[in-house]
């Protein structure tokens, strides 16, 4: 656990900005910061919530157990806040968030954050249209997923990864191809499978996990039909 002021802050979001000085300071009284291992659990499914974690480095993904099997529903990079909604729904977790690479949370006593939210209505209106655009986001996700084929999802997988993840052409891959197939709903050997027909057609470069994309354009038509 390390000590961090909220008033230097780097990754304060848009909400933080609205608090006044005497609030910062609650605040800054009532947090804490903890480093992760790539790997490691920062939520669990089923336990009881106490805190509001924000992620401050590096990427996450989003997972639940279903009837059959762990789904994951997404991945999460670095500045956003973890689980805002199960942590207020009904205090227990309703999904995990294990840390696929390093990680940096700073974790937010529960009980302050509501009296943040209740004596300031800006911080409350600011944390609600992060709410509404996650929301958004799972929607528009599920809709692309559920109406593409497995090529198409997976060339909007790389193209996710190269612009909102790593904003680079050259990556390495954070899921191995088991969990990228959990993720776009296809079996591993489909994601294998297309990979290597992508890598023929060399539209991406591929050597083990690392991924270079070589046509954009070509990928995005793919990811664009389905």
């Amino acid at each position: 656990m390390m000590e961090h002021n909220c008033t230097s802050c780097p990754f304060n979001r848009q909400a933080m900005n609205t608090l006044s000085q005497s609030s910062f300071d609650k605040l800054n009284a009532n947090h804490a910061v903890v480093s992760f291992e790539k790997g490691s659990t920062i939520i669990k499914q089923g336990m009881f919530s106490t805190n509001v974690a924000f992620l401050r480095e590096g990427l996450v993904k989003l997972h639940l157990a279903g009837p059959y099997y762990e789904q994951i529903v997404r991945l999460v990079k670095a500045p956003t806040y973890l689980g805002l909604p199960t942590t207020f729904g009904n205090k227990i977790n309703q999904y995990s968030a294990t840390a696929i690479s390093e990680a940096e949370v700073c974790f937010i006593d529960i009980q302050i954050f509501r009296e943040l939210l209740e004596k300031n209505h800006q911080f409350s209106y600011e944390i609600i249209l992060e709410l509404c655009r996650n929301e958004l986001e799972s929607f528009r996700r599920c809709a692309n997923r559920t109406q593409k084929q497995s090529r198409g999802n997976i060339a909007a997988f790389l193209l996710e990864l190269s612009g909102d993840i790593f904003q680079s052409d050259e990556f390495l891959l954070p899921l191995n191809q088991q969990e990228i197939g959990n993720l776009i709903d296809s079996t591993r050997e489909s994601v294998s499978r297309i990979l290597t027909e992508f890598s023929k057609d060399e539209i991406i470069r591929m050597d083990g996990k690392k991924i270079k994309i070589l046509n954009r354009s070509t990928l995005e038509l793919i990811s664009k039909n389905g």
